[in-house]
């Protein structure tokens, strides 16, 4: 097993390890470098924006699914997509614990996913969880999803929300932290 798949079942890694250090920083320059053209690249080339796009995320932008830069994900092999995602402008995805986000998934602008986080009694060890995000979910804008959260099916995201804890199905939440405010019918 590499060291994504090591810190997706748990493991804790020191920043420094040499492993760490080939396969997430090789993948962190990867995903820079393209980044860096897709956030430089005119708005009106859209056509260019997907295919750097499908470079980026290992030709998952298919079926409708669509970035709009800027962005920055840190370890972009690490997301998996559904058709027909979108996310608006600013998205940031710390990725290192994986992401996955079904079909139909639509995201505001500057939404943030981090699945990684650090020892508090080392900051230089890091822990991850997995982020995944259930079929026709809505997240609202500037929402920021903590390390091994689900967002359910058809479940909406109010703008603003920090959701630490699991939202069910077709809930909604809202606030810092999220809570459930109703239950769509």
């Amino acid at each position: 097993m590499g060291v994504f798949e090591n810190l997706r079942a748990g493991q804790a890694y020191d920043i420094h390890d040499a492993a760490y250090l080939k396969e997430v920083h090789g993948e962190i320059d990867r995903s820079d470098a393209l980044q860096f053209q897709i956030n430089q690249t005119n708005p009106k080339q859209k056509q260019r924006i997907l295919d750097l796009e499908n470079r980026l995320l290992h030709g998952q932008m298919t079926d409708g699914t669509f970035f709009t830069p800027p962005m920055h994900i840190d370890t972009a092999s690490r997301v998996f997509l559904g058709k027909n995602v979108y996310a608006n402008h600013g998205l940031t995805m710390m990725a290192a614990g994986t992401i996955t986000i079904d079909d139909g998934v639509m995201m505001g602008p500057e939404v943030g996913f981090f699945t990684v986080n650090h020892e508090p009694k080392n900051i230089r060890t890091i822990l991850t969880k997995e982020i995944h995000i259930k079929r026709n979910a809505w997240i609202g804008a500037r929402v920021s999803l903590l390390p091994g959260v689900t967002i359910g099916e058809n479940a909406i995201v109010g703008t603003g929300a920090v959701v630490t804890k699991d939202i069910p199905d077709n809930a909604v939440a809202v606030g810092v932290p999220a809570k459930v405010v109703k239950t769509l019918d």
